[in-house]
Parts: C-alpha cells; sequence; structure tokens
C-alpha cells in the first residue's frame, strides 16, 4: 500500500517561464537516491487528481524535498504546480518508486550518466548523498539541454566537482546555441563520433563502464541502440549483469 500524503509548499524557485522547482515538506518514507515519487492535485472540474511521476533532487539525508520541473504547454498539473504559492498543500506519495539507483549498479572503472532537461534531478540525488561512490574510479557527468540559461543546476554541479577533488567530471552540451564551454549537438551523434569521450579524456567501452541514462525517451532509445550496436554494450538486469541502466522521462 502507496497512500497519498499532504506536503507542503516551502517555496517555489521559477528558474525560466517553462522550468522550476518546488521545495515540499511532508512525513514520506525514507527513499533511495535516485528514486521518484508522484505528486497530485485535484483537477476542479472532475474533482479527481491529477498526477505526475517525478525524481527527487535532494539527498535521502536533506528532508526538504526538492522537485524539479518543466512547464508543459497546456499542461493540466505543472502549470498548476508553477503558480503555487508558500503554504499551500498538495499531495505525494508516501513512498518512493524506481530501481535507478547505484544499488542497482555493477562496479566498473567509469560511470557515465547522461540526462537531458530537467532529468539531471536523480543524478544531483546521487551525487548530494555521495554513498556507494567510492567503487568507482571516475564519473561523468553528462547534461545537455536546448539553451545556456536551461543549465539551472550547473552551479550545484560544479560544487559537486570539488567536493568530489577529481573524480567527478561534468560536461554540458547545447543543442540549439553555442557556447565556449559546452558542446554542441545531441549525445547520439556526439558519442558515435567520440566527440564526448575526447573532450574528457576517457575511453568508453564494455569493460571499463557504465552508462546510466535519464530523459527523453528518444534520446534513451537512440543512445542504447548506438552503444549496444557500436561499442557491444548491453542492457543491464538484475539476473544479468550489463552496461547500460535507463529511466526515461517523459
Amino acid at each position: 500500500m502507496n497512500p497519498w500524503i499532504n506536503a507542503e509548499v516551502l517555496k517555489i524557485k521559477k528558474w525560466t517561464e517553462n522550468l522550476f522547482s518546488i521545495f515540499l515538506k511532508a512525513p514520506i518514507s525514507k527513499f533511495e537516491a535516485g528514486q521518484y515519487t508522484k505528486l497530485a492535485l485535484y483537477e476542479d472540474i472532475k474533482k479527481r487528481k491529477i498526477q505526475r511521476a517525478y525524481s527527487f533532487v535532494n539527498a535521502p539525508s536533506n528532508k526538504n524535498l526538492e522537485i524539479y520541473i518543466v512547464r508543459i504547454q497546456n499542461g493540466k498539473l505543472t502549470n498548476i504546480l508553477y503558480n503555487l504559492k508558500e503554504k499551500d498543500n498538495i499531495f505525494i506519495k508516501k513512498h518512493a518508486f524506481g530501481f535507478f539507483t547505484l544499488k542497482e549498479i555493477p562496479n566498473y572503472e567509469i560511470l557515465w550518466m547522461f540526462a537531458t532537461g530537467t532529468a539531471i534531478g536523480p543524478y544531483c540525488s546521487i551525487l548530494q548523498e555521495g554513498k556507494d561512490i567510492e567503487r568507482f574510479k571516475n564519473i561523468i557527468l553528462i547534461h545537455a539541454v536546448r539553451y545556456k540559461n536551461e543549465l539551472v543546476y550547473l552551479p550545484l554541479m560544479e560544487k559537486l566537482c570539488k567536493k568530489y577533488n577529481g573524480k567527478l567530471k561534468i560536461q554540458t552540451i547545447l543543442s540549439r546555441e553555442k557556447d565556449k564551454n559546452s558542446l554542441s549537438g545531441r549525445i547520439p551523434f556526439l558519442l558515435e563520433n567520440k566527440i564526448i569521450e575526447q573532450k574528457i579524456g576517457l575511453d568508453m567501452n564494455y569493460k571499463n563502464s557504465h552508462v546510466m541514462l535519464c530523459g527523453n525517451p528518444s534520446m534513451v532509445k537512440e543512445t542504447y541502440s548506438l552503444l549496444n550496436k557500436n561499442r557491444n554494450m548491453t542492457k543491464h538486469l538484475r539476473k544479468k549483469s550489463g552496461n547500460i541502466t535507463m529511466e526515461n522521462y517523459w
């Protein structure tokens, strides 16, 4: 049983017209970094719950819950969430969901974390918590967005780089504008041409790497197909260890 419980809004941080973070206080059960929850509100007309799944950005040890959300044009729930005020109440699930956690990842020399858009959330949670990190020699965090102003968690990513003292490397990617600190293009193209590896200075192969893919379903599907075909990397299953762990963001 996983009941809905009340969550109090502590703050809404509006990064852009379409990107925002919601901070909540709620007596949820302990979750694992990388897991997700569900938020819900009643639809005014039909009095039924509108619910969507969102990953935690905060570390499990941080009791102030943080969710990073993209505002969908004509979306039923995201527009309401965007306009919530401090001390408003919404519904949240008592228990978290999902297996996109380090506990599920086998031991490899290099852990690659790929995210598009708001899918940076679970990686922020994992890296802020910092548990089970020491078994990887290198961790590479790749965040792809359209425009530079969508890199709203870049300051946190840079802070985490300092925390891990060389173990963590970050690389941003922009698809619709150019910036001297970011690569340009889409993740599958940059991988196919080994542009990401050249920039990072590390090789990705089925012997030394595990890849986490989180974000746009097209990116996840295309990247998996590319790595499976060109690098002989396989999907990781509990019954059969592999190189790729995936989570789609709709």
